[in-house]
């Protein structure tokens, strides 16, 4: 897996180099359009040299997305974004982001999940209505890291800012919890499992999302306390902060709570004790430059293998015509799935129905979508939704994500 980690970085490095020097596209977005089209090569040389696809075909196979992205950089990318967050101006869109982190992603579920099983009927393909339900959870958290960029600016209103960013923290761990419940009523077979699935979800719940917060609170706590006594030691307090998402993380799969939200817990903690964003002391300086490198590092790894990983999907007409209407029903879920919890409350921004469009159209899907869609067996229709998990977030990345910039200036023109 080290040599696969290792080739997949450079080619990282290299397209990073490209899309600087001369495409100047947001560095997610161009990453992965260069992928796609090193694809092509590499698909021609199957007939010319079958050794050298079959290296290429295994050093993606051995990269294994899933455990890379869900059980090793998620943490890090989740960590680093909650510690430039400012907890005052959360606290001030705390209700939004609870909402658009939960409600909403359990609207989308059920809206996408059930208009996607019905679209697979329609074109006769086998797809179980829970089945539908799993792509509908797992397409339902956003991931707008490739477009926080963009919205930064287009001078987009600060509190609107706050709940996409806010949203995108959060709800990755909580689409992770309904994804696994949805997934407990998947697989249970029996009358018995049948009555405990109740208790289990909300154990689930309980023991995930509750769980992952508190936990999340003590690991930032106590690294927190080694942190600020290291003042004068900024290189040894990084390394500390490295151990809190390391080891945090890895204690959170021992103890089965959400690694995501506790990352995202212990980020916003230590982030906002030790006033990252002022970048004036050592310390802050150090933790600035050192978690924005791995940032960008891990962000290139994700948008390279999301590229690179496509050229395993066999090519399906029917699974391309519902990945395609997918996509349509996936952007009306997410109208609706923001527009409804938006609605309830009092919002600081004057023109309700332009924040609506833009939620709605800067709601990305990426990495984690892929990684969970990458879970399931075919037993579970995973190679269906694995397929048009993937027509849905290469259009979002780069259809939405290349658009949402020009998007917000002909609103607020």
């Amino acid at each position: 897996m080290f040599e696969s980690f290792s080739i997949v970085f450079t080619i990282s490095a290299v397209l990073n180099f490209i899309n600087y020097k001369w495409l100047k596209l947001p560095n997610t977005i161009g990453l992965l359009i260069l992928s796609l089209i090193l694809i092509i090569p590499i698909t021609l040389s199957k007939t010319i040299s079958p050794d050298f696809y079959k290296f290429f075909c295994d050093i993606i196979v051995n990269a294994d997305f899933k455990t890379l992205l869900l059980d090793g950089i998620l943490s890090f990318m989740l960590f680093a974004g909650a510690l430039h967050v400012d907890l005052g101006v959360l606290a001030k869109e705390k209700k939004s982001i609870l909402l658009f982190a939960t409600i909403s992603v359990l609207i989308s579920t059920f809206i996408v999940g059930g208009l996607v099983f019905y679209a697979a009927q329609f074109l006769g393909l086998e797809l179980q209505f829970i089945h539908a339900l799993l792509f509908g959870s797992l397409i339902s958290p956003t991931d707008p890291i490739a477009v926080m960029a963009i919205l930064k600016k287009a001078n987009i209103a600060k509190s609107l800012g706050i709940k996409i960013e806010g949203e995108s923290l959060f709800n990755d761990g909580i689409g992770v919890v309904v994804f696994s419940g949805i997934l407990l009523i998947a697989t249970a077979t029996g009358a018995h499992d049948q009555a405990e699935i109740g208790k289990e979800i909300g154990a689930l719940f309980l023991e995930e999302a509750v769980g992952g917060i508190v936990y999340g609170l003590v690991i930032g706590f106590i690294g927190l306390q080694f942190i600020q006594s290291l003042k004068d030691n900024p290189h040894l307090s990084v390394i500390m902060s490295l151990a809190i998402v390391m080891g945090g993380y890895a204690g959170a799969s021992i103890m089965h709570t959400s690694g995501p939200l506790a990352m995202v817990v212990a980020g916003l903690l230590v982030g906002n004790k030790i006033n990252i964003n002022k970048n004036k002391s050592e310390v802050q300086k150090a933790f600035n430059e050192f978690w924005e490198i791995l940032d960008d590092v891990f962000n290139g790894i994700l948008f390279v293998l999301i590229g690179l990983a496509i050229h395993l999907l066999d090519f399906n007409l029917s699974y391309l015509i519902l990945g395609i209407i997918a996509i349509l029903i996936v952007l009306f879920g997410r109208v609706v799935s923001v527009f409804l919890p938006y609605s309830l409350l009092k919002h600081e921004e004057t023109t309700p129905s332009k924040t609506i469009a833009i939620l709605s159209w800067g709601g990305l899907r990426g990495g984690i979508s892929i990684a969970l869609a990458l879970s399931l067996p075919n037993a579970l229709s995973g190679g269906l939704i694995l397929y048009i998990t993937y027509v849905v977030v290469l259009f979002s990345i780069i259809m939405q994500g290349l658009s949402i910039g020009a998007f917000v200036k002909k609103l607020y023109a």
